[in-house]
């Protein structure tokens, strides 16, 4: 098989699978919490204390979790494929599977970053950040995530990634979450593309399997093969 060039957009269905809830669905995230409360700026400037221990929250359930059938499938490419990995998530499972080139568009869980310079970043031990954790300049540190509201410092390079996709395939994302959605549209008219969604929205032009992720992936992975 010759060597491709796969790039794979994953969403917050890859991370259920890894028992992490998210955030629009049934008994979802948003159902015991605001999003204007927990991640917008101007949460973070009301309450602090409730926007930390939101985060510390989920960072405490992403340790406990574990990646799934479908990220180990995904990393398990990069064995005969050049594999790059843009994905809506803030976990690291898609790394902890092995996964080897990973774009956090909206940021990421287990790092900090400094108020005052958004470029100093601090990899997290544990699960807990607390009020009065300072960066070299002294001022607060923050969730490293993007919030509603926020610029996606990444989009660009993110768009410049799928460009380059022999194909693409996309996981665990209803295509609804914009600017990220539209990221699906920026591969070439060459590029192979496949959708995976249990429930799938219309998506011209896209191969559909209608799975969940690790059980549309193992189907993915024998298309690849065609």
């Amino acid at each position: 098989m010759k060597p491709m060039h796969i790039v794979v957009l994953s969403g917050a269905g890859m991370s259920a699978e890894s028992g992490l809830r998210t955030f629009r669905d049934h008994n979802g995230l948003w159902e015991d919490y605001r999003v204007e409360d927990v991640a917008t700026p101007e949460a973070w400037r009301d309450d602090r204390e409730l926007v930390l221990r939101f985060y510390n929250e989920r960072r405490k359930a992403l340790l406990a979790a574990s990646p799934n059938d479908g990220h180990r499938i995904i990393a398990g490419w990069e064995s005969l494929h050049r594999v790059s990995v843009v994905t809506q998530n803030v976990d690291d499972l898609h790394e902890r599977a092995g996964s080897t080139s990973v774009l956090h568009l909206h940021g990421e869980l287990m790092k900090a970053r400094s108020t005052r310079n958004p470029d100093l970043v601090y990899p997290i031990e544990g699960w807990e950040l607390k009020a009065g954790d300072t960066c070299e300049l002294g001022s607060q540190l923050r969730p490293h995530i993007v919030w509603f509201g926020e610029a996606v410092p990444l989009l660009p390079e993110a768009e410049e990634m799928v460009a380059s996709a022999d194909v693409l395939v996309v996981v665990g994302t209803s295509l609804q979450v914009y600017p990220a959605a539209g990221l699906a549209w920026c591969a070439p008219p060459s590029a192979r593309r496949i959708l995976i969604d249990p429930n799938p929205p219309s998506a011209p032009g896209f191969t559909v399997i209608a799975a969940g992720a690790s059980a549309g992936l193992d189907q993915a992975a024998n298309l690849l093969l065609d």
